[in-house]
């Protein structure tokens, strides 16, 4: 029964979010708290571990969850369950596109889901951002703790560093760089 539950609510994320991986963060967020199955500080993890592997990010997370869940089995039937939705809008669209290329209302459709999708990217950023940057909550102690400092800095200067168009590969292998030092060295 677990595994129907699984499938189903990773189902459900991969049939009502559009986007991609990132619009869908919120949405396993909230599925995975309301199950149990993750904390806030291992779905931030699982982010950086799914950023860092190949593949898609939303499948990646899905084969995380389903694993640290229900082993191997939990893994294929968290990602069949993400894929499949996609997998099936895609051959629809595939099927009728020369019908609906030039439709009013999927051009409106889709001018409407964009500012829908930069919603849910802006939640994810943002408490992804609070979960990293003030994982005790807001409070004055967390603005005079050097990891606080540490991570903006560093957050800063890899936004600075995306703007100028240093290829993300290496921006990654300097945030785990200085991740690391600064880890062992302050202690965080």
């Amino acid at each position: 029964m677990e595994l129907i539950e699984l499938f189903l609510t990773f189902l459900k994320i991969g049939a009502f979010t559009f986007g991609g991986g990132y619009a869908m963060i919120t949405m396993i967020q909230y599925e995975t708290e309301q199950h149990g199955w993750l904390s806030q500080a291992e779905l931030v993890d699982f982010v950086a571990v799914s950023e860092s592997t190949p593949g898609p990010l939303a499948v990646n997370m899905a084969t995380f969850v389903g694993i640290k869940t229900y082993g191997i089995i939990g893994a294929v039937i968290a990602t069949l369950g993400i894929v499949l939705p996609s997998f099936v809008i895609i051959l629809i669209i595939a099927k009728f596109f020369a019908h609906f290329r030039d439709s009013k209302a999927v051009e409106g459709i889709m001018t409407a889901l964009k500012p829908a999708v930069v919603g849910m990217i802006g939640t994810a950023v943002l408490a992804i951002g609070r979960i990293v940057f003030f994982p005790n909550g807001m409070n004055f102690d967390c603005f005079v703790s050097v990891s606080f400092w540490v991570y903006s800095c560093l957050f800063v200067i890899m936004v600075i560093l995306a703007f100028k168009k240093i290829h993300p590969i290496l921006i990654i292998l300097m945030s785990a760089a200085v991740g690391i030092a600064a880890g062992y060295g302050l202690g965080l």
